[in-house]
Formats: structure tokens, sequence, C-alpha cells
């Protein structure tokens, strides 16, 4: 059944003073590596496997990913205040990639604040912001602080890397292992640019 927009919103605006900031999701995430154990129900050797690899990508990302000049320009014009509130998992391989690329936009300009919740904890939201049926993360759900309005959702992948996967899944019928590995190599390739320009028209800066 779809979840109409008031509702949507009502959800929205109960799920965010719930949620962790940045820095403390990340303290969640390192913390879990270091036990051996992943958010959510599921503590599979899988799992816990993708937890570590995602700290430490989280932890690469972070290191490497800066805002030009440029961009950060673009963010200025902002002229409206905005939070991220982001659903995710420990996990999560596109959350890895994209969240700290999030965090660095959130953190050039003080008229976005992110904002994050686990999916398996926050299943009424998930399930109004699903992707063709699906509880794809992350989702990125934007709502103007002033207006009390959602502006956009983005998610679960940047634009280009959604188009590989639906590509692939038209000739495969699913993802395989190697395709990705095939898509984390892309995410280090793109360098975080595709998220960027995404978040940028979803703002309506580019």
């Amino acid at each position: 059944m779809e979840v109409l927009e008031n509702d949507k919103l009502e959800l929205v605006q109960d799920f965010i003073p719930k949620a962790m900031d940045y820095s403390r999701y990340r303290k969640l995430v390192s913390e879990l590596a270091k036990l051996g154990k992943a958010t959510g129900p599921n503590q599979s050797e899988a799992m816990i496997n993708y937890t570590k690899l995602s700290d430490r990508r989280m932890v690469r990302w972070e290191k490497t990913f800066n805002i030009s000049e440029e961009i950060q320009e673009k963010l200025t014009h902002l002229d409206r205040e905005l939070t991220f509130l982001v659903l995710t998992e420990s996990w999560c391989g596109d959350a890895a990639a994209s969240l700290p690329i999030l965090q660095k936009i959130a953190e050039s300009t003080p008229k976005i604040d992110l904002k994050v919740v686990l999916r398996d904890e926050s299943l009424e939201l998930m399930d109004a912001f699903l992707t063709h049926g699906a509880r794809s993360i992350p989702k990125v759900i934007v709502l103007d602080n002033s207006q009390q309005e959602i502006v956009g959702d983005w998610g679960p992948r940047p634009s280009l890397a959604t188009k590989m996967v639906e590509d692939y899944k038209a000739e495969h019928g699913k993802l395989t292992d190697e395709f990705k590995q095939e898509l984390q190599l892309w995410y280090n390739k793109d360098k975080g640019q595709n998220i960027l320009q995404d978040i940028l028209k979803l703002l309506a800066l580019e």
C-alpha cells in the first residue's frame, strides 16, 4: 500500500529525534567491527565480515574525499536548512561508499544536518521509501526544516552505478560476487563524484 506524503512527512519527523549523528554512527560501526559483530538481527560471518570491510572503506573515504572550492561555493547558495536522514546498516557496501561523501557535503555548509538511523530498527520509515518494492539501503531522505516538507530522496546507489546494476540484472538475472567487486572498483575510480553530482542535482544546485 502506498504511503501518503503527509504520512511520510510525519514518519520522518518522528524518526529524526531518535537518529544518530555521523560521528556516533561511525563509532558504532568501528566498535562492532572490533567486536566481530554487525548491526541488525543477522549476525552471520558474512555480515560481520562486511561490517569490517565497510569500516575500513569508510576510513579510506574519510581520508581521501574532499569537497572542491567550486562545490563549496555552490553549497553556499543553499537558501534553506535541510536534514539528510539516512537509513543504513553497518554491513552495507553501498553505504560505506556513500555516507562519508554525504557527511563531507554536510560539513561544507551549516545548512545541512546529517542524521542516521538503522534500517532494521526503522522498518516503518523504510517501508515508506522503498526502491522498486525493496528495502534497499542506503536511502537518504531530504527534509526542508523550515517548510517541513520532503524535498526528495536518494539511494541506494549513485545514478551511474544504478544503471550498471540494472543492466547487469537484465542480462544475468542477479548480481554475482564478481559483479559486486567490479562495482566497488567503480566506486574507487569514480572517487565520489557521481554521488556528489546526484546530491547537487537533488538540491537544485546543479
